[in-house]
Order: structure tokens, then C-alpha cells, then sequence
């Protein structure tokens, strides 16, 4: 209950009530407030309201029955038009393999010209079936038509003979004839179908086209002839890759395991039986994932395939089915994968033995070279010795000569070292007496440095007396101007009072004085019937109606700076170097101001 009906639920109690309801009791049906009940006009309400709902519930009943055909007429010819292209795509690909095959034993025809008899079984075959089929055509499907047409000749023609009965029955029994013919053709072309199927099973064409991955894993778990017999100068670099073909095996089969394990349990037909398998998967692929509402759609189908089968039994085994071919799927992919790294690891290990072998080879042509170079030392060394010896005589003879030229040497240094240090005690004995001299000449300036100071402190106390005197006497100056102006300021203000006063008697006698002119003051101005008729007086202007403060056109055009300027640009010279060297050697027409000369370019 909500709090909007709490109000109408909660009922109070009142004394007075109980006494009313008492009293109208005890009035019973002679009350004036209360009438007598008309059960007939009560009946015919009730009726009519249960007629009006009846109408209603069929109303509602035939709506829902024509939304529910109209839904299944939407949902037939979205049917009808997925047929229509799975029936074109189904005529496409049957044409293409029909143009294949004819163009693979022409191919084959052409090429192989040794293995004619296969060729020719081939061909002969496949004239056999297109006999079979014109002869099935001509025995079941031409007697149906010839009975179709038979049947709209005698519907057009309504003959009204005695015997039209007998007519009919033959016709009827012709019909359930050609029906039990048919029947008996199709359950014949049924088992024919099932047993080409089971014989196509039993051959194990699927298999042979595609190997089973064990087949594959096991093909690919074995490491390469080539590798195992390739001649490799390093037998660690030959087990490590095979160490490495063993790893890739190791890591794949553990993915291959995993998707394995999920696979336990599931058969390709998920649990089904081959015929409705195929049914469903041949339904479902009809309706193409980029059709709006394709899953409704093939429900809907597969529902009407399979109507002993719930909706949910149909999404399990489309679950199961979908998680089948994802294993499958990745299966497959994991393979790819194997089979990929298998061709590139194998690739890579024969580039590597071919490296290591190049690299064998340049380290024995180094080694050779080794050798050789040895036995060239070995004679380079024995040379190298005697000139060793050589060199040591004549590093005794340079010795000995180096020797004496050091005691020549040292004997003239020592000669150079007694004059430097007669040298030196001389410019000491210099410096000295300069240092005395540089003494003497500072003192005497302190000299004459304290007694001008002493003569400019005098100076300056007799200044500062003078300028005291000056202050006082400026100061008494400015008070006599101070009082001198004060004085003029006065005499300004009287007398700019009394021109007042003149001026006030001058207004005074010749003051205004006209009468209120309301019309005139209401009525058009005369630069208003100036603007109105512009043509009957026209104004001249007779002086310029601002003040200019720049250059007229006159000016400027009288700088002959400005016409050398256009010249040159008429000409298509104004941006080059010989016209900013003419320009600038150009005077203005009057010189310029010195003190408006700029220096800020001066170098």
C-alpha cells in the first residue's frame, strides 16, 4: 500500500456514527436514503459488461492471432529470400566445380599424354552420369509436368459430360499412381544417397585430403635428416639446435595436450546423429553472421526441422558445436604454428651450420696463415738481432761522443751561471737604491698634501660663513616678493571686480525683451528648411573645417627624395643596392634640425 492511500484506508470512529447507523436499521426499508433493489436492470448491466469483455477478449484473441501470422508471414519470406540467395549461391558453386572439373581433364588432357587411359575412364564416366540424369529426368520428372499440364487442361475446360465421374477417378487414380511412383523414387534415391555417403565415410577421402594432427604432430616431433647428416665442424652447436628442435616439440605438444583435453567427449557430429548434424550445420551456414536477426532466423528454421527438439536441447548443441570447432579451429592453428617455427627453426639451423662452417674454414685459412707468419717472424728476428748489434755500436760510439759534449757543456753553463750572479747582485744593489729614492719623493708628497688640506679646510670655513650670509639674505628677499605678490593679487581681484560691475551695467542696457512666440518656437527651424530644399541656398565653405598639423600632398611630392623613389620603383630598381646608394645620397629639400639628429647608428 502506498502513503497516498493511507488516508483512505484509516477510518475513524465516532460515537455519533454508531448511533446512525442504529437508527437506520431500525427505519429498514421505509428510510427515506435508501431505495429499493432492481435485481432485472442489475442482471442486464452485468451481462452487458460480460458481452462488452467478451467482445473485447476477441478482440484482443484476433489481434494477437493476426500479429502472430503476420509475424510468421515476416519471418517466411525472410526465409524465402535466404533460400533464394543460398539457392544461387549453391547454383554458382555447383557451375564453378562442374567448369573445374571440365577444366582440370582438359589441363590433365593436355599434360599428361602418357596417362591417357585414366583420362579417358574420366570422361567416359562423366558421360555416363549426364546420360543417367537426362534418362531420371525423362522417366520421373517429364511424366509429372505431362500430368500437371493434363490436370490445368481438363480445369480449363469444366466439360459437363455423363461421364465426368468416371473421368475424375481415372485422373485420381493416375494421380496416387505417379504420387506412389514418386515416393518409391525418392525412398530408392534416399538409400543410393545413404550409401554413397557410407561409402565415401568408408574410404576416408577427409582423411586422406587432410592428415589428422597426430599424423602431423608426429611428422613434425621428428628433427630433420638434413640436420641430423648435415656436417657440422662444432658437435656442442649441432646439440644445441637440436636441444632447440626438442623445446619447440616439448612446448607445442603441451598447447596441442591442452586443446586435446578439451576435445574428450566431442565427436564431430556433437552428440548428434551424421544426418541431423549435417542438417543443422547445412541450416545454420545458410543464414550468413551479417544478416540482421540471423541467429532468430535459423532458430526459427532449425525449430521447424526439428520440432521434437526444445529450444534449449538446439542452443546446447549449437554451444557444443561452437566450442568443437574453436578447439578444432585452434587446433588447426596451433599446428600452423608448429608447422611455421618447425620450417623457420630449421631454415635458421641450416644457415647457422653453413655459418659455422664458412667461419671453421676461415679460422683454419687463418691458422695457416698463422704458421706462416711464425716462420717470417722467426727470419724477421734473426735480421732484428744483428741490427741490434748494430744499433748497440752505435749507441756506445754516440755515448761517448755525448759525453764529452755534456762536459763542454756543463763547463759553459758554469761560466753563464757566475756572470748571471754577477748580473743579479748588480740589479739587486739598483733595486735597492730605487726603493730608497721611492721612499723619500712618498714622504715629501704627505708633506705637501697636509698643508694644502689644512689651506682648504680655511678656505672652506670662510665659504661657509659667506654662504650663511647669502641664505639670510635670500631669505628676507623672497619674503619681500612674497609680499609684493600678495599685494598685486589684490589689486587684480578689485579690479577684476569692478570690470564685473561695468559689464553687469552694460548687460543690463542691453538686455532682451520679446513676448512669448509659442508657433514660433513650435515650428520648422531654418536649418531645417535649409536640409529640406538643398538647391535654393547652398552653402560655401570658405575656410577648411579642421586644422591639419601634417604634410599636404604639395609637401611630399615636392621632396624630390620621393620622386626619385617612384622612378626607381616605375622602373623596378627600388629594392637593389644602387638605389638605396642614390636615395641615400640624396638631401632632403631642407636640412634637418641638429638637435633632432639621431646617434644611435653612430659607430
Amino acid at each position: 500500500m502506498s502513503g497516498r492511500d493511507l488516508r483512505v484506508f484509516i477510518t475513524n470512529h465516532r460515537a455519533d456514527d454508531l448511533e446512525k447507523l442504529t437508527q437506520r436499521i431500525k427505519d429498514g426499508l421505509g428510510s427515506s436514503k435508501y431505495k429499493p433493489v432492481q435485481y432485472e436492470q442489475l442482471e442486464a448491466i452485468v451481462e452487458a459488461k460480460r458481452f462488452s469483455a467478451e467482445l473485447t477478449e476477441q478482440k484482443v484473441q484476433r489481434t494477437l492471432h493476426a500479429a502472430q501470422v503476420r509475424k510468421e508471414r515476416s519471418q517466411l519470406k525472410q526465409h524465402k529470400q535466404v533460400w533464394c540467395r543460398e539457392k544461387d549461391r549453391l547454383c554458382k558453386a555447383g557451375k564453378k566445380a562442374e567448369a573445374d572439373v571440365k577444366s582440370f581433364l582438359g589441363l590433365c588432357g593436355r599434360e599428361k599424354r602418357n596417362n591417357l587411359s585414366t583420362l579417358t575412364k574420366l570422361l567416359e564416366y562423366d558421360l555416363q552420369l549426364e546420360q543417367e540424369r537426362e534418362d531420371f529426368r525423362l522417366a520421373t520428372v517429364e511424366p509429372v509436368w505431362q500430368l500437371r499440364e493434363d490436370l490445368l487442361f481438363r480445369l480449363r475446360a469444366q466439360s459437363t459430360s455423363a461421364n465426368q465421374h468416371a473421368e475424375w477417378e481415372q485422373v485420381l487414380q493416375q494421380v496416387r499412381f505417379v504420387k506412389d511412383q514418386q515416393e518409391t523414387i525418392m525412398e530408392r534415391l534416399s538409400s543410393e544417397c545413404l550409401s554413397l555417403e557410407q561409402e565415401i565415410a568408408n574410404a576416408r577421402l577427409e582423411e586422406n585430403l587432410c592428415p589428422a594432427a597426430s599424423e602431423v604432430a608426429a611428422e613434425l616431433e621428428k628433427v630433420p635428416e638434413d640436420l641430423s647428416t648435415a656436417e657440422c665442424p662444432y658437435p656442442e652447436l649441432s646439440s644445441s639446435l637440436i636441444q632447440e628442435f626438442h623445446s619447440l616439440t616439448d612446448k607445442y605438444k603441451a598447447r596441442l595436450e591442452t586443446i586435446e583435453n578439451r576435445l574428450q567427449g566431442l565427436d564431430r557430429y556433437c552428440g548428434w546423429s551424421p544426418e541431423d548434424h549435417l542438417l543443422f550445420q547445412a541450416t545454420v551456414a545458410q543464414y550468413p553472421p551479417e544478416l540482421l536477426n540471423h541467429r532468430t532466423l535459423y532458430m526459427d528454421m532449425l525449430k521447424r526441422l526439428f520440432p521434437h527438439t526444445s529450444r534449449q536441447e538446439l542452443s546446447a548443441h549449437e554451444r557444443t558445436w561452437d566450442w568443437y570447432r574453436f578447439s578444432v579451429a585452434q587446433q588447426r592453428l596451433v599446428l600452423q604454428s608448429w608447422q611455421r617455427d618447425h620450417e623457420e627453426l630449421f631454415l635458421r639451423a641450416l644457415v647457422t651450420i653453413e655459418e659455422a662452417r664458412q667461419t671453421h674454414q676461415k679460422q683454419q685459412a687463418l691458422q695457416n696463415d698463422h704458421i706462416q707468419q711464425q716462420l717470417i717472424c722467426r727470419e724477421l728476428r734473426e735480421k732484428l738481432q744483428r741490427w741490434r748489434a748494430q744499433q748497440e755500436e752505435v749507441a756506445r760510439l754516440e755515448a761517448a761522443i755525448a759525453a764529452r759534449w755534456r762536459e763542454e757543456e756543463e763547463e759553459r753553463l758554469r761560466k753563464e751561471q757566475e756572470k748571471e750572479q754577477a748580473r743579479r747582485a748588480r740589479q739587486k744593489e739598483q733595486v735597492e737604491r730605487f726603493y730608497e729614492e721611492q721612499q723619500r719623493r712618498r714622504e715629501e708628497q704627505e708633506r705637501r698634501d697636509q698643508h694644502r688640506l689644512a689651506q682648504l679646510r680655511t678656505q672652506m670655513a670662510a665659504q661657509a660663513k659667506r654662504d650663511r650670509e647669502r641664505v639670510k639674505y635670500r631669505v628676507e628677499m623672497m619674503r619681500q616678493r612674497m609680499q609684493e605678490r600678495e599685494a598685486k593679487e589684490q589689486q587684480r581681484q578689485r579690479e577684476e571686480e569692478e570690470r564685473e560691475e561695468r559689464l553687469q551695467a552694460l548687460r543690463n542696457q542691453v538686455a532682451v525683451t520679446v513676448e512669448a512666440d509659442p508657433e514660433r518656437m513650435m515650428g520648422n527651424t531654418e536649418a531645417w528648411r535649409v536640409r529640406q530644399h538643398p538647391e535654393e541656398d547652398e552653402f560655401v565653405l570658405h575656410r577648411p573645417l579642421y586644422h591639419l598639423y601634417t604634410y599636404t600632398d604639395t609637401q611630399i611630392v615636392s621632396d624630390p627624395r620621393v620622386r626619385l623613389e617612384q622612378a626607381l620603383r616605375n622602373a623596378g630598381l627600388h629594392a637593389t643596392a644602387y638605389a638605396r646608394e642614390v636615395l641615400s645620397g640624396v638631401p632632403p629639400p631642407r636640412p634637418p634640425r641638429r638637435d633632432t639628429e639621431s646617434t644611435a647608428f653612430r659607430s
